[in-house]
């Protein structure tokens, strides 16, 4: 504590004795001038090394090492006088107060300036080593803001007619309020209807030239940022159909839907609207300046000074602003994934009376966004605060130096309405400029997300080009070993082998957990195995065409899942092309076309959401008729008959049986389905523990006779 204090002290007093040091340099320069045998401006830069020199030495004796910011201070502090006296001779051919004489006044602009541009400074251009982190986080959103401007190329005419009337707008906005003080003028001289007139017809037809180029430029670029939601709404979509199933079993819909819905919005709407504002606000600026410039320069270098001001404020903003948006844009993510979860689950919800726990966890997180909104809203109040306030205090500066000006003739009245119109604008457009450059860097913060998803490679490869015309359906799988993406330490197939040859129909038995389900997951390739590999008629599954694969792999779950739409496109479901023919010859073999016919449209009667309108037996049948329209080589089958009737189970029995080339794999829970199966394999701890037909597999008298001779169903 003591130490701490000491260089306190320490400090305060090389500050107190800099500033008086300081103080004798400025003033001495003063008497100096009036004897001085030099030129004025080799005076002013000989004095500006001395002060710089002197002021260096003093520092470093007292505090020892000099941090960078303090150096760049006080180089600021000492050479300000010296630049800005040599820039107005330069530009305009005279001294200014504070070159001439000095005083205390001069004094504190040039230490406010200095130690304002090198707080700015320090803040946007840090040291390398105190923010790489910050740095290369700004880079990446640089990177991401280009990256979304490459994606609106489709919409480069737009913009460039948004651009065009953009530049309309605002070259005649600029020039009303030049014409404003015209006015003004020319009604406190002598009035002089001609010139009165004609400043009034020019002031209409900016107006007139202004309005129509913003509402042409508004409409123009709404357009464009339809039109680019849109297509990477699509493009998205299609990024995640392509996604394996890992990554829908670790990623939470909830974030997914917020994705593609919130944030392809999010990110057209920022980089499109803020470029808008960005180029019509520099492009007034400018204008503004110039202008400005023409009508005192010397007022327009002290407007000028609140830019680093309000730099330095906007720069902590984005820091928080940025923070907060991401964490809102997760919490909403969470909030949506509650309500899917519900949805989706409102039977289980209903069971087991959870509404109230329900509404209480979906509260809960609406509260967490509610915080973090708050405390953006709270963030936002004090920038707010702070901008306006500075705006103020330049304002005050500003008119009172414009009375000085006016007494001393160097501007009129009207000069200085026109000035103090186009200052109260330059003013609000340097905060907008420097508000929205922050906050296209932070709002492609969203874009980011949804890169993350375009970006992602599946971890199952369906690159694969192989499709040939002839095939068995001959399948080896050998030595497999398999752990999901969601428990990668758990083993679920351990040197897992099965053959299943073509025209035959092997059965999986087992209890549940023990790798039946998951062996037709890799079948169908939802997943990458481990270790060992499958083949098909001898080559790798990976090497086959995605699309082909799928059609001659076709599977029908325990549990199917029908889409929205008629009975006929959920059996042609996947298929380009597909008659009415093959549809219904398909429905026969399943046993649906008599149930179908009753239907009051038939085949084009609705299923309702998730096939709601039909019974269990009646969507499983569907289901089959979609498997066996795509004439598989590979047929597998999930317990399809649990649901189904005697007379119905044995019809599809029949019908299955009529395809003496196909191979078929059935999991089993009903052991007396499979009593005619080719092949039985059971199995345990994911590895086959006994494979053989029926008879064979009783005589044994292991794991399949007893779960046989108990009548137990291996669930």
């Amino acid at each position: 504590m003591a130490g701490i204090t000491a260089t306190v002290r320490r400090r305060v007093a090389a500050l107190i004795l800099a500033v008086c040091v300081d103080l004798s340099l400025f003033y001495a320069a003063g008497v100096v001038t009036t004897r001085s045998e030099f030129g004025h401006l080799a005076r002013l830069w000989a004095h500006a090394a001395l002060r710089c020199s002197v002021l260096t030495a003093v520092t470093r004796l007292l505090l020892g090492a000099l941090d960078p910011l303090l150096m760049r201070v006080i180089a600021a502090h000492s050479l300000l006088p010296a630049v800005f006296e040599t820039g107005a001779n330069a530009l305009h051919h005279e001294d200014t107060e504070c070159g001439s004489s000095a005083d205390a006044r001069c004094w504190l602009m040039c230490a406010g300036a200095s130690l304002v541009g090198a707080l700015f400074w320090e803040f946007t251009v840090p040291d390398a080593d105190d923010a790489a982190a910050g740095q290369e986080k700004k880079q990446k959103a640089r990177v991401l803001f280009a990256r979304v401007l490459r994606l609106y190329r489709p919409e480069y005419l737009l913009l460039l007619g948004g651009l065009a009337m953009l530049t309309l707008a605002v070259c005649c906005e600029m020039f009303i309020p030049f014409y404003t003080g015209r006015v003004i003028d020319i009604l406190g001289t002598r009035y002089q209807p001609n010139e009165f007139v004609s400043a009034l017809l020019f002031m209409g037809l900016f107006s007139l030239g202004s309005s129509l180029g913003a509402g042409c430029r508004g409409g123009v670029l709404l357009c464009a940022i339809s039109s680019f939601t849109c297509r990477m709404k699509v493009k998205l979509f299609g990024a995640l159909t392509k996604q394996d199933i890992g990554f829908f079993e670790t990623t939470k819909t909830g974030e997914i839907t917020s994705r593609l819905s919130k944030d392809t919005t999010l990110m057209a709407r920022a980089v499109c609207l803020n470029v808008n504002v960005l180029l019509r606000t520099f492009i007034k600026t400018l204008g503004m300046i110039a202008l400005m410039m023409s009508l005192s320069w010397k007022l327009t270098f002290l407007v000028l000074m609140e830019t680093p001001v309000t730099g330095f404020i906007q720069s902590i903003y984005d820091t928080h602003h940025q923070r907060l948006t991401l964490a809102v844009q997760d919490s909403t993510a969470q909030a949506a994934e509650v309500v899917n979860e519900v949805v989706s689950s409102i039977h289980a919800v209903r069971s087991f009376k959870a509404e109230k726990q329900e509404a209480r966890r979906y509260d809960d997180r609406l509260m967490d966004t509610h915080i973090l909104k708050t405390r953006q809203s709270t963030v936002r109040a004090f920038y707010l605060l702070a901008q306006r306030l500075t705006g103020l205090a330049m304002q005050v500066i500003m008119l009172y130096y414009g009375r000085l000006f006016i007494q001393s003739g160097q501007m009129t009245t009207g000069n200085l309405v026109s000035f103090i119109l186009y200052q109260s604008d330059l003013g609000q457009n340097i905060r907008t400029l420097i508000y929205i450059f922050g906050d296209m860097l932070s709002s492609v913060g969203a874009a980011g997300k949804v890169f993350e998803y375009l970006d992602r490679k599946p971890e199952v490869c369906m690159e694969g080009k192989l499709k040939p015309d002839q095939l068995t359906g001959h399948v080896i799988i050998r030595k497999l070993n398999f752990a999901y993406p969601t428990h990668p330490g758990k083993t679920v197939l351990k040197d897992f082998s099965l053959e299943l040859k073509s025209g035959q129909m092997t059965a999986l038995v087992g209890q549940s957990g023990n790798g039946k389900s998951t062996c037709v997951s890799l079948l169908e390739r939802f997943y990458e195995q481990q270790g060992g590999e499958i083949l098909l008629d001898n080559e790798p599954l990976k090497s086959y065409d995605h699309r082909f694969l799928h059609k001659k792999i076709s599977v029908v779950s325990q549990e199917p899942v029908l889409f929205s739409g008629s009975i006929r496109d959920n059996i042609a479901y996947g298929l380009a092309e597909c008659s009415l023919d093959e549809i219904q010859e398909a429905a026969r073999k399943a046993n649906a076309h008599d149930f179908i016919m009753k239907q009051e449209k038939g085949y084009d009667a609705e299923v309702g959401e998730g096939g709601g309108h039909l019974s269990k037996s009646e969507k499983q049948q569907i289901a089959l008729a979609r498997a066996l329209v795509r004439q598989p080589q590979v047929l597998i089958l999930d317990e399809i008959t649990s649901s189904l009737d005697i007379d119905s189970e044995k019809k599809i029995l029949q019908a299955l049986a009529r395809c003496p080339n196909q191979t078929q794999l059935v999991i089993a829970h009903r052991l007396r389905t499979i009593e005619t199966a080719d092949q039985i394999v059971v199995i345990e701890g994911g590895s086959v523990q006994e494979q053989g037909t029926h008879q064979e597999l009783m005589a044994v008298q292991g794991s399949y006779f007893n779960l046989y001779s108990t009548g137990c169903d291996a669930r």
